[in-house]
This record gives C-alpha cells, structure tokens and sequence, in this order.
C-alpha cells in the first residue's frame, strides 16, 4: 500500500456545530488543520477586526491546528454573470486577505461550471479569473477551484490561459465520480501543475446527471450547498462514508505521492446523521496509509 505523509485537514462546516466547538473537535479526531467557511457571519471578512483576526488565529494554534484553508464558494452561478462579478471579486480578494491573516494562502471556491471556448460566458468567467489570478499572484495566495462541475483537461486548458498560479486547484475525487464521471486518478497527473489543496471524500453516481443541474449555470437554477446536499442523500449520486464509494484511494493517494503534493487532504462530509463519527473514522482511515 502507498505511504503517505500528507497533513489531514477537517472542514469545520462539516461538524454542524458553532466554529469554537467545531475546531476543538477537529483537535479530538485527530486532524492536523482545519477549513472554515468565511463568507457570512461572524466569519465574513468585513465581520473580522484585526484583533478578532489575531485573536481566532490564537486559539487554532493553541489547540495545535493550523488552517489548511478558507472557503470562499459564494454559490450562485461563480463568475458567469458580469453583473454580479465586480463584488464578487472584491469580496474574493477580502478573503484571501483573511486566509493569510490565519496563516494559509488558499481560498477554495466554485467559479461556476466553465463552458467551450466559443461560449460567451467564457470571456466572462476567463476576465474576472484573470483579475483573480494577478491579485492572488501579487500576494503569494491561491483561489482553489473545486473539481468536478467539468473534466480535469478542460479545467487545464482554462487555468492555462490564466497569467500564474494564482488560480489554481482543490481537488475533489469524489465530485469527478459522482457527477462527470470522469477519472481522478488520472485528473491528479491532469491537473498536477494547479493542485494545492485537496478534499477527501467518496461517493458514487446513481445515474448520469446534466452537470448544470448540479452546479448551475446561467439559465438553470444557481448552485446552493443544500441542493448538493440534497443531490448526494436521494438523487443522481450519492456521497459516502470513505471506503465505501467508488474513489480508488490507493491509486489516488499514489498519484497525489507520484505528482509530489505536499498540502492538505481535508475531510469534507457534507451528509449523514452523524458526521463527527464519519469524519472521526475517516481520519483513521487516512491514517491507516500513513
């Protein structure tokens, strides 16, 4: 079996309890980081003084985590409708401002499903990155795009027309399996270039499914995490307990080794009745390629 030597991260939003009590049991599972929402709430940017920054950063360090990274998914339809782009750009910049107040240089987010060249949102999404990707280089951070809503060579060819890394990937096996089919084994060598940040999770499709269903797209209904949640408990796919999908991790975990990725595998779970004990298990089963 592969080793590994990756930091496990845990997604706080996934505990389903207020921040404090989530990040002390991220401490309690054993994860190394964790990932936390920052685009409302007390976790909004524009919530946050720089005291209240230094002071959260504290107490992650005290209980031994460190943030692996910020989630900046702020749902809709991404960066596909020109009117809503100006402040979600500005709003994106703001968070990676945060990311980095807490010690990490990535914000992972969903940019919306990236259409063909010759469609005339792609200029769109392909003008407001761009922006993206220069403030991300300028700072040494990364906006993440999440796998899945298209195959790995065609999010490739889209980040090869982007100045820098700034712009870069989160991971995600299980959206490649339960959506668009599509191989994440071979997606890590695809996307090796981009890869910063990764999500462990499994699952498995039902029955095929019109990506923009899932994840929005101008002219369909905007994407939202409760009809993902929703989409993976009853409905064209279904997201698992790690193990029992259809993520191949031994071969994952080998690719992500043989690519030389040395960041995050965060636990996300976004279903079940008890995800303290399904993330719990998941980060011994981590742990037992370790």
């Amino acid at each position: 079996m592969v080793k590994i030597h990756q930091p496990i991260g845990v997604m706080t939003d996934s505990f389903k309890l207020p921040l404090k009590e989530a990040l002390r049991k991220a401490q309690e599972v054993g994860a190394n980081g964790v990932q936390i929402y920052a685009v409302e709430g007390d976790m909004d940017p524009a919530n946050l003084s720089s005291t209240a920054r230094k002071e959260l950063k504290s107490y992650i360090k005290d209980l031994g985590l460190e943030v692996s990274a910020l989630v900046g998914d702020l749902a809709g339809h991404g960066f596909q409708d020109p009117e809503a782009n100006p402040w979600k750009i500005e709003k994106s910049k703001r968070i990676l401002d945060l990311a980095l107040d807490l010690g990490s240089n990535i914000v992972t987010t969903h940019i919306g499903i990236v259409p063909n060249e010759d469609h005339s949102i792609y200029a769109t999404m392909q003008h407001a990155c761009e922006e993206l990707s220069q403030y991300a280089n300028s700072v040494g951070g990364h906006f993440a795009i999440e796998t899945g809503p298209e195959t790995s060579s065609h999010l490739k060819q889209f980040l090869d027309s982007l100045t820098g890394r700034g712009m870069a990937v989160n991971f995600d096996p299980a959206n490649m399996v339960m959506v668009t089919g599509d191989d994440p084994v071979q997606g890590v060598y695809t996307l090796k270039d981009y890869i910063v940040h990764t999500h462990v999770k499994d699952g498995t499709r039902v029955r095929e499914v019109d990506p923009r269903e899932v994840y929005g797209m101008l002219g369909f209904e905007p994407m939202s995490h409760e009809k993902l949640a929703e989409m993976a408990t009853d409905g064209p796919f279904k997201e698992l307990p790690l193990g029992e999908g259809n993520v191949d991790f031994d071969n994952y975990f080998q690719a992500l080794v043989d690519i030389g990725f040395n960041g995050y595998l965060t636990i996300e779970r976004e279903v079940g009745t008890d995800p303290a004990e399904d993330i719990r298990k998941a980060v011994q089963f981590i742990k037992r390629y370790k």
